[in-house]
């Protein structure tokens, strides 16, 4: 989808699609640690009506342990987000992809959790059916 994320459209709505994503995530190891609701907030702070969407923050500790272990610095690329929205009546999931972020970093070890890590995701898309 672009060089710094993937994803697929799903047959359900965005909730729906929440939740699902929100199980299949549980199944790989990861939490959702914080949910932002886009839309929500430009029409609070700025009048702005737009799509739902909404960003999940999803953490796996023991990868977040070692990443952080590895390299001290790289909170600042966590937690996994995963966005989910609506556009032209569709619902998108889309996932940060870790090889992309995680490169910035420029460590084999950080690259080999990256590599793990994108492999779950992957796997939590397919479980979207």
């Amino acid at each position: 989808m672009s060089k710094y994320a993937f994803g697929k459209t799903v047959a359900m709505p965005q909730e729906q699609a929440i939740q699902a994503v929100t199980q299949a995530l549980a199944q790989e190891g990861f939490g959702v640690l914080t949910e932002i609701d886009v839309a929500a907030t430009l029409k609070k702070k700025l009048g702005i009506e737009r799509a739902p969407y909404k960003i999940l923050g999803a953490c796996n500790p023991q990868f977040a342990a070692r990443a952080i272990e590895a390299e001290p610095q790289i909170g600042a690329l966590l937690p996994c987000n995963v966005v989910v929205r609506e556009d032209g009546g569709k619902t998108i999931v889309e996932f940060m992809d870790p090889d992309a972020v995680l490169k910035l970093v420029e460590r084999p070890e950080v690259g080999k959790i990256a590599a793990e890590v994108r492999a779950r995701l992957q796997r939590v898309m397919a479980a979207l059916g």
